[in-house]
């Protein structure tokens, strides 16, 4: 049987709240952790509407779904997010152990990888997934915000 619930629909679920955070004029950046085809925690960034440079999505669904397992660790969940993290919160990742991480587009400038920053070495990371309609929806955003300006 083939599961509906793949890489791509949880995806299109992490573009959702990348949505609502460019509707608020936040960098478009969406973010949610799964447990066991359930979702878990969703979010997206608040640095703006929080006044805090560590608000990012990731940071914000890290915490969500340490609170709703009741403990520090996510060895069994997965985040789906639309961009890269950043080292900030490849950090938060490592320390979290989280099993698997999914991100949209690339970024180049801040991302881990050009970074150096080190994952769990548990860590599973998957790239590339609906990277188009993350990084439109970014060049959208800082289009749009440059023109206001």
């Amino acid at each position: 049987m083939i599961n509906p619930f793949d890489d791509t629909y949880y995806m299109k679920k992490a573009l959702q709240e990348a949505e609502m955070a460019f509707e608020k004029g936040e960098i478009p950046v969406g973010a949610i952790i799964v447990v066991e085809d359930r979702i878990i925690a969703r979010t997206h960034n608040l640095t703006e509407l929080l006044n805090d440079v560590t608000a990012h999505a990731e940071m914000q669904a890290i915490t969500s779904a340490a609170n709703f397992l009741g403990g520090k660790y996510l060895n069994k969940c997965t985040l789906y997010v639309t961009l890269e993290p950043c080292q900030m919160c490849a950090g938060a990742l490592f320390w979290s152990q989280i099993s698997k991480i999914v991100y949209g587009a690339s970024d180049l400038q801040r991302g881990f990888k050009n970074l150096g920053t080190t994952l769990h070495p548990k860590t599973e990371v998957v790239s590339g997934i609906l990277a188009e309609e993350a990084s439109a929806l970014m060049k959208r955003f800082f289009i749009e915000k440059r023109n206001l300006n």
